[in-house]
């Protein structure tokens, strides 16, 4: 019996070749792009899953509330080294505690400075957290000597060759540590499913490494690392997070400044991560890696299972459009003693072995557009059919689910043909009764969800483009950001350096800063006017006078910091010297203002905030008082951050030492060009730190990388929900034309001419798209308001770009349906009414 439904299957599949291609086509298309799509989400819950015990190790986060006086909503990845060392002091429930921090670090061999990309500086066993396999070395022992290295396999061929680097004496530069250290081990190179990227992990002491700011170490305010942390078996996370408010009482000491009390435990809740989970979950600050968010994984699952399911409605759609022509063979097979259950089972079967053989197809797609896919995505994500993670299982699954799926409602409505109706009067055929209010609305639902993509792609690119494009209060052409200025080396010949490139043929303007285009970094103080009551949170960066003229910002009122005037220099020594501070207390400093921070310290205007004094936390405040600031200038406001994010109110101030950015504005000179002459003077400065230097131009274009892929990624999917339902739309058309050839010959000997017929045949096919518009338009507009909404500065949603799909979706399916038309209008009607 199942022999013959076999054959019976591949027999009607041969003879109706249109209708088999349109089919397998389709599904194999929809089934490829569900399986890569659902690959794609797997791999992004994948991250450090493949690490052994990553069900007991963590990530202890640091999570800012929103407050009254301007803080910022923060949730970061990273925290104090406070936070870590009084978490490991209370809690024995943790086998180990590390904390972990990524400054640039230079290595030093065969007097050649090189900098490893991802290099990490470590207070512990690491390994005892992070299980990753070894090449060479016990990972328990590794980092036993305050002096251990250790090296990725790829930085370890790349500085020794072939030989065993296990032994061999590296010297590492980092901030005010330079030592020799020996390496102790070589691990595997890590995947790229990983939120920890290293290539180099070296052991240090906090309290040596930040001796000259020993607050980095004792504050809770200051997040410079991350902490990661082991449970023993069997405790449960939950818990202890239960105890951290206790926890933060007992541990964060208060502030006292006028009298007031103030306490970081106030603004700040911790909570422990699952390594597994930081990939996606909620903080997405600080991060070594790029983030995700479950939000945007699970829409695309929502999205896989759309296109999955507009490859089965073309299915059922063509099998209940051509019921007609399996008509008499259902009536005969219920003549001879078919049960509608065989007949069910026989239909459902046909399904079953379309899919099958769609499912060879689309993984034979899968396996080709894979490592395409990882290539655009930076992922290495791979197809495996046995083992744990293996696809055979689900594949076979999705087989089974798509043949029900697509074949169940035909299976019931061709077997439910009565044999007399249908055989009577010689009659070859049965008209498809009932179906087509069916057909109709599932076009409309295909529809619906190819417009709504096509929406989607085009407000989120159009985002993109103003996310890059937008005046975001500097000059991003004609803009080099060199980082690393703060390197000891490179502080002692920071005068000349400026000097120097400030002599280059095209450079128009060099400014130091502590801030930069995306540098990640943000110091927050607190300011007020005298005799106010409370309060503003603002950003605070130092900077000295050419950042004005090199970042392009405008002076809007009073003047820019000059070298010349002490009043405006606010250096103290590094270590704080409590004697200089209580001077510069007692003497007081002059700053500049943005103009949103003009506006939130309650200034009517710039002008008005010039020459008013203010009360600002520029040194430690519960120890030496506010620090008595004059307003001398106030600045136009400057992005440096991403649209997603709010723009920050600052107050700059000027300082002679101290700076990480050299900022250099040029003109009338390639960017190569002087990127290569600014690394010509460093080479020669400081031959042995690595030289870092970015065009503000790339760097804005790389903080919206994410969102061009995820808007390519949806204009892919619309492109497959088009083509998949335009082929079952072509599929209709044919049928349909073909059913109504009779009728077509009949309205041409009454007088319709070509054109008539071809817009009667267009006009019912046209009207789903139509509705299909007031479906998507709502549903799109909805979920593009929401993720709009995710960015501070953003675009209108504006009515073009559902217009524009709506559109081109009528415009797609007229195309697709309207050689079926002309051809069919054309058709003499002798042909058609020969035997009537």
């Amino acid at each position: 019996m199942w022999r013959n439904y076999v054959i019976v299957g591949l027999r009607s599949l041969a003879k109706n070749k249109t209708y088999a291609f349109i089919n397998i086509f389709g599904l194999s298309l929809g089934i490829a792009a569900c399986l890569l799509i659902l690959n794609f989400v797997r791999y992004e819950f994948s991250y450090n899953a493949w690490m052994k015990d990553a069900d007991r190790s963590f990530q202890l986060q640091d999570f800012y509330k929103a407050t009254e006086t301007g803080g910022e909503e923060m949730k970061l990845q990273v925290t104090s080294i406070a936070a870590g060392r009084a978490l490991k002091k209370d809690f024995p429930q943790f086998e180990q505690v590390v904390y972990v921090t990524t400054p640039p670090v230079t290595v030093i061999q065969d007097g050649q400075a090189t900098r490893p990309e991802n290099a990490l500086l470590v207070d512990g066993p690491i390994f005892d957290i992070l299980q990753i396999p070894f090449v060479r070395g016990d990972p328990a022992h590794v980092l036993d000597d305050p002096h251990a290295v250790v090296l990725s396999e790829t930085e370890a061929a790349k500085r020794f060759g072939t030989a065993n680097p296990v032994g061999q004496t590296l010297t590492l530069n980092s901030g005010d540590m330079e030592a020799d250290y020996r390496v102790t081990g070589v691990f595997k190179d890590l995947p790229k499913n990983t939120t920890v990227p290293m290539d180099l992990v070296a052991r240090f002491d906090p309290d040596t490494y930040f001796a000259r700011s020993p607050g980095t170490v004792t504050g809770w305010g200051n997040q410079n690392g991350f902490i990661y942390a082991k449970l023993r078996p069997g405790v449960d996370p939950k818990a202890i997070e239960a105890q951290f408010p206790a926890w933060e009482k007992r541990n964060i000491p208060d502030d006292i400044t006028d009298g007031k009390r103030t306490n970081q435990g106030d603004v700040q809740d911790w909570h422990l991560t699952p390594l597994r989970d930081i990939h996606l979950g909620e903080a997405q600050v600080g991060a070594q890696r790029s983030t995700g968010d479950k939000a945007t994984m699970i829409s695309f699952i929502v999205i896989a299972l759309l296109i999955l399911g507009i490859a089965c409605v073309n299915f059922t759609n063509l099998a209940t459009a051509r019921a007609s022509q399996r008509a008499r063979e259902v009536a005969l097979r219920k003549v001879l003693g078919a049960t509608r259950r065989q007949l069910v089972t026989q239909f459902v079967g046909e399904s079953v072995l379309v899919a099958a053989i769609a499912m060879l197809i689309a993984l034979a797609l899968v396996e080709l557009a894979t490592p395409a896919l990882n290539g655009f995505l930076d992922t290495d994500m791979s197809v495996h059919y046995f083992g744990g993670d293996g696809m055979l299982l689900p594949i076979l699954g999705l087989i089974v689910v798509v043949g029900l799926a697509g074949g169940l409602y035909p299976a019931f409505y061709l077997s439910r043909f009565q044999p007399a109706r249908v055989l009577k009067a010689n009659k070859s055929a049965a008209d498809a009764e009932g179906s087509g209010r069916l057909r109709s609305i599932l076009v409309i639902g295909q529809f619906a969800v190819s417009i709504g993509l096509i929406v989607c792609t085009s407000v989120i690119y159009a985002q993109t483009m103003y996310a890059r494009s937008a005046d975001q209060g500097y000059k991003r052409e004609g803009l080099l950001q060199v980082r690393r200025l703060s390197t000891p080396k490179i502080e002692r010949i920071q005068k000349t350096l400026v000097q120097e490139v400030r002599g280059i043929p095209g450079v128009t303007a060099v400014g130091r800063s502590t801030i930069g285009v995306a540098t990640g970094n943000n110091s927050m103080t607190s300011a007020k006017r005298p005799g106010a009551t409370t309060e503003s949170d603002i950003g605070f960066y130092g900077m000295d006078p050419g950042v004005i003229d090199a970042l392009g910002m405008k002076l809007i009122a009073g003047r820019n910091f000059s070298e010349a005037n002490p009043m405006d220099d606010a250096t103290t020594p590094s270590p704080p010297d409590d004697a200089a501070e209580r001077a510069l207390v007692a003497r007081g400093v002059n700053v500049l203002l943005s103009e949103s921070a003009a506006k939130r310290l309650g200034f009517a205007s710039a002008q008005a905030a010039i020459g008013q004094p203010l009360q600002t936390g520029l040194t430690d405040t519960a120890k030496y008082g506010w620090l008595p600031a004059t307003v001398v200038g106030v600045v136009s406001d400057v992005r440096y951050r991403t649209v997603r994010e709010p723009l920050q109110p600052i107050l700059y101030y000027y300082q002679t030492v101290g700076y990480n950015n050299l900022l250099v504005r040029y003109q009338g000179v390639a960017p190569d060009v002087i990127r290569a002459r600014v690394e010509a003077i460093w080479k020669r400065l400081a031959p042995d730190v690595p030289f870092e230097a970015r065009h503000a131009e790339d760097i804005v274009h790389d903080l919206y990388n994410g969102d061009e892929q995820r808007a390519q990624l949806f204009g892919m999917f619309a492109i497959l929900a088009v083509v998949i339902g335009c082929l079952g739309l072509f599929g209709l058309a044919a049928f349909t034309a073909e059913r109504r050839t009779k009728e077509i010959g009949i309205r041409k000997v009454l007088g319709a001419r070509t054109q008539d017929i071809v817009r009667l045949l267009v006009w019912q096919f046209s009207r789903p798209v139509l509705v299909a518009n007031l479906i998507a338009w709502p549903i799109a507009w909805w979920a593009m308001r929401d993720w709009l909404n995710g960015f501070e500065s953003r675009i209108s949603l504006s009515p073009l770009p559902f217009l524009l799909a709506g559109g081109l979706a009528l415009g797609i399916a007229i195309a697709t349906i309207a050689a079926h038309a002309w051809r069919v209008a054309q058709t003499n009607p002798v042909h058609a009414l020969r035997y009537e």
